[in-house]
């Protein structure tokens, strides 16, 4: 495959003509003509398509999960790596895995072309340049347990694609995630998710549809990897990271929610575990003190419906999970 860096943008002209996100729509022409309200009733007729699009692939997803969640649990690495909306969508789902499941920074990375720059403004030729990818990736050290996943409307981005290949190749797991059928990037990756989203409201505009695919998927990939790592107990945050206020508000209410306790039962349990929720609902349903439920909870790895299952066989007389 063709870079523009190699072969210009007249070069890329028949690549681009022959992707579904790039069409033009001739019956939108006149879209600046029609009244706000009836622009807007477009665009959300035009939202409605996306989780369509996304649920013809969900075996793909799937598939894919379980295979992160496989090295994810054996201390792998969750790395998304894209340029312009894709690559911003990775870092946002990225930067908000340690809030919510109190992830470490370093365990779910998302790398945009041309760095945090590139989170503002366009940061020329980055996207175009797959050593740029390489070199990326090669600061992180990856390991076989890491999973790389590419990210690109497209799915012809010489940054994603880059990443991908070079991923592959030091044995990583690799995803590649496009919005166009028969692409590079699916191609280049053990695992390729295609959601076609088709020609968007604003040609070429993949922030639109495009990017709303994007943000689905990424969201399905993080939250139940996280799911399936522990991360959560029923459907519940357990592992959040109470970092302000409102946090802290959230977490006294989830434990409220998966023990029934009474509020000060529940100010002690948390002030015995500095504020964490996991230990916390250990200590209430189970019966037992902090040190016994950082026990449990480490020798179970971090999953809570574990580590009472084990208190439940050890103390019998404990407070059921109910």
């Amino acid at each position: 495959m063709t870079s523009s860096s190699t072969s210009g943008p007249k070069g890329l002209l028949p690549e681009l003509s022959a992707l579904t996100t790039e069409a033009f729509r001739p019956e939108l022409a006149d879209i600046d003509r029609l009244p706000t309200l009836d622009i807007a009733r477009l665009m959300n007729g035009e939202d409605t398509r996306v989780p369509a699009a996304v649920a013809a692939r969900l075996p793909e997803i799937a598939a894919a999960i379980d295979a992160v969640a496989e090295r994810m649990a054996r201390g792998g690495r969750l790395v998304y790596a894209g340029a312009g909306t894709a690559g911003r969508l990775g870092v946002l789902d990225a930067s908000e895995c340690p809030p919510t499941f109190n992830t470490d920074p370093g365990q779910v990375v998302g790398l945009i072309a041309g760095g945090p720059e590139a989170m503002l403004t366009s940061v020329e030729g980055a996207e175009d340049d797959p050593e740029l990818a390489r070199a990326d990736l090669d600061a992180l050290r990856l390991t076989p347990d890491d999973t790389v996943v590419g990210v690109s409307a497209s799915g012809r981005t010489p940054y994603a694609v880059g990443a991908v290949a070079h991923a592959r190749a030091l044995g990583a797991l690799t995803v590649g995630l496009a919005c166009n059928e028969g692409s590079a990037l699916a191609a280049a990756a053990e695992h390729g998710i295609e959601i076609v989203t088709g020609p968007e409201l604003i040609t070429g505009s993949t922030r639109l549809n495009a990017g709303t695919a994007q943000k689905l998927v990424l969201n399905m990939i993080s939250t139940i990897t996280m799911i399936r790592l522990g991360k959560t107990y029923g459907n519940l945050m357990v592992d959040v990271r109470a970092s302000n206020d409102k946090l802290r508000a959230r977490s006294r209410r989830i434990v409220a929610q998966a023990t029934g306790a009474e509020e000060a039962e529940i100010e002690a349990a948390l002030a015995a575990t500095d504020g964490e929720v996991k230990p916390a609902v250990l200590v209430l349903l189970a019966g037992v003190d902090a040190a016994e439920a950082a026990r449990l909870l480490k020798e179970s790895g971090g999953r809570l419906r574990t580590a009472l299952e084990t208190a439940a066989e050890d103390r019998p007389a404990g407070r059921s999970a109910g």
